[in-house]
């Protein structure tokens, strides 16, 4: 096997010595590339993690992103329908123009956030009524039969 595999290469590279160079460093690139994707897919944090709790600092419309909520939630949680004429503001800045502090601010988007997820969660997939048993449960039914 490994002869059949060191004679490939030999008839490669005398075939075409830069076809084969390439097909080499592609291959390496892959490995290599593949590797990585895999391990940041892997170790990565769950969503809540990967969520940073909303911040004086952020815009509307960085929440709105941050978050996975549409832009008019956020717009209506600040009382502001329309984005700012001077380009990127932060809810420090939309806080000051309507007289309130910071922190009622932050609680009014949270609660925006909240009451849009809860009224747009995903439907959770029902469970096949013909699914294959865990030995475990298989052994418990025919205990509960017995029994009755």
């Amino acid at each position: 096997m490994l002869n059949t595999a060191k004679q490939t290469i030999k008839r490669l590279w005398a075939a075409a010595p830069i076809a084969t160079s390439i097909l080499a460093l592609a291959l390496v690139a892959t490995l290599f590339f593949g590797t990585r994707s895999f391990l940041h897919w892997y170790d990565r944090p769950p969503l809540m993690e990967r969520e940073q709790p909303v911040a004086a600092w952020m815009t509307p419309r960085y929440v709105s992103h941050a978050w996975g909520v549409p832009m008019h939630v956020i717009r209506d949680a600040i009382g502001r329908p329309e984005p700012g004429q001077k380009g990127p503001t932060s809810l420090t800045q939309i806080a000051e123009e309507r007289g309130v502090s910071v922190e009622q601010l932050l609680e009014e988007v949270q609660t925006a956030i909240i009451v849009f997820r809860e009224a747009h969660e995903p439907p959770k997939p029902p469970k096949p009524k013909d699914a294959a048993q865990s030995p475990a449960e298989e052994s418990q039914a025919k205990e509960s039969q017995a029994n009755d």
